[in-house]
């Protein structure tokens, strides 16, 4: 997702293995061929690297593809912060809804469909929770941390 644009990309997958993230990093690549480079936050699932794109285009163009990206990795422990979950969460609600898709090709209609009425809606998620608002939720002092 671009959550300043309100643009959600979703794209259903039969697993999370290797190709299917080297094409989906294709796709939006795709989206932006002006883009020099593309922030990507990932989270720390092996499949998310550069070896995923020269397995499945090869040494050359995979790593041409990849050094396009900017991969920002989640803490292992933080992933509640993180957009993507959020992200995550919305479209299993608004989408989903607890049902059971019986097929693939059933799930990526319904995935494209709530695709394109978010991105119509521009539907952004605004993170309100700044450095000084976590600092004081967690009690943070900044004595607590010292460098030995």
């Amino acid at each position: 997702m671009e959550s300043k644009a309100g643009w959600h990309f979703v794209k259903a997958t039969s697993n999370r293995k290797s190709p299917a993230f080297a094409e989906a990093l294709q796709d939006i690549a795709k989206r932006y061929p002006e883009a020099n480079t593309i922030h990507l936050v990932l989270d720390n699932l092996s499949t998310h690297s550069r070896h995923a794109l020269e397995v499945r285009y090869g040494v050359r163009a995979g790593r041409r593809l990849w050094r396009r990206f900017t991969p920002h990795y989640t803490p292992v422990r933080g992933s509640w912060l993180n957009q993507a979950e959020v992200e995550i969460s919305l479209h299993s609600r608004q989408c989903l809804d607890r049902r059971r898709i019986p097929t693939l090709d059933k799930l990526r209609c319904e995935t494209q469909a709530w695709q394109k009425w978010a991105n119509r809606q521009r539907i952004r998620i605004r993170w309100r929770f700044t450095v000084p608002n976590a600092r004081a939720k967690f009690h943070y002092q900044p004595t607590d941390f010292t460098r030995s």
